[in-house]
């Protein structure tokens, strides 16, 4: 299939080379500067542009992979005149009717991974949340979605939401704990990857527990001399306190359900 690629970000990049392995044409890359465009489009063997005005016609698929800000705005001025061809957004929190109205065949294309440029991964393992205007649009979707990955699933714009929210929480906010473990690590000249063990235990106890299951520490039990003790540590920074007391907090309620 004939692909223009309507971004170069993570997402972009890391679909574009699981698109290729798996023999679609990407006919172009657009990024917003030319810089990036240029970067993908020459990995991809694409056409590279900066302007939505001179994107190519010669496409029978469309992904939208830019940010959810300016998702709309793109969808308006990539749609109009292009009534045969298919468009999918790639968005966790944006519904499927921000193209309504503006083309006929359309449906989202959700990878739920974290993803970066500069790590390839198997695209084969990525679940792809797929969403369509009609049947043969969702059959078309398909077919590219199952030719990159094994694990390819319908969900409405509705239940998406919240796999997002999961995936926000499953992901950003515990990449977060890490980068604020690396802040007090760096306070003793420690480095990060001493925690690497510990991450990777963490991550797989829940492959065979609950989350709720695997829950441990101070919190779980609210050791209220060690939880004061280690805020005690955190007095120079007292959003960290606020959101470690809070966390505390909300670990030792749960644990009692």
């Amino acid at each position: 299939m004939k692909i223009a690629l309507i971004g170069a970000g993570n997402l972009a990049t890391v679909l574009g080379h699981a698109l290729c392995n798996a023999r679609h044409d990407i006919v172009q890359v657009y990024s917003h500067t030319m810089t990036a465009a240029n970067l993908l489009a020459e990995k991809l063997n694409a056409a590279p542009t900066n302007s939505l005005d001179t994107i190519t016609n010669d496409a029978d698929l469309y992904i939208i992979a830019v940010r959810d800000s300016v998702l709309d705005a793109v969808i308006g001025r990539l749609c109009p005149n292009r009534t045969e061809k298919l468009f999918v957004h790639t968005a966790g929190s944006v519904p499927i009717d921000v193209f309504r109205g503006r083309a006929r065949h359309f449906g989202v294309f959700y990878p739920m991974q974290t993803f970066s440029k500069t790590r390839i991964v198997d695209f084969r393992n990525i679940p792809v949340f797929i969403e369509a205007d009609s049947p043969a649009t969702i059959k078309s979707i398909t077919e590219v979605a199952q030719s990159v990955s094994n694990n390819v699933r319908e969900l409405c714009s509705s239940d998406r939401r919240y796999l997002h929210l999961a995936a926000v929480w499953a992901c950003n906010y515990t990449n977060f704990c890490y980068d604020m473990a690396a802040e007090v690590l760096q306070k003793v000249g420690l480095p990060f990857d001493i925690m690497l063990p510990l991450t990777d235990e963490t991550a797989k106890k829940v492959h065979e527990l609950l989350p709720h299951e695997a829950q441990t520490g101070p919190a779980i039990r609210y050791d209220e001399n060690i939880i004061a003790a280690q805020m005690q540590l955190m007095n120079d920074n007292p959003r960290a306190q606020q959101l470690y007391q809070l966390m505390a907090q909300s670990i030792h309620e749960r644990s009692k359900k």
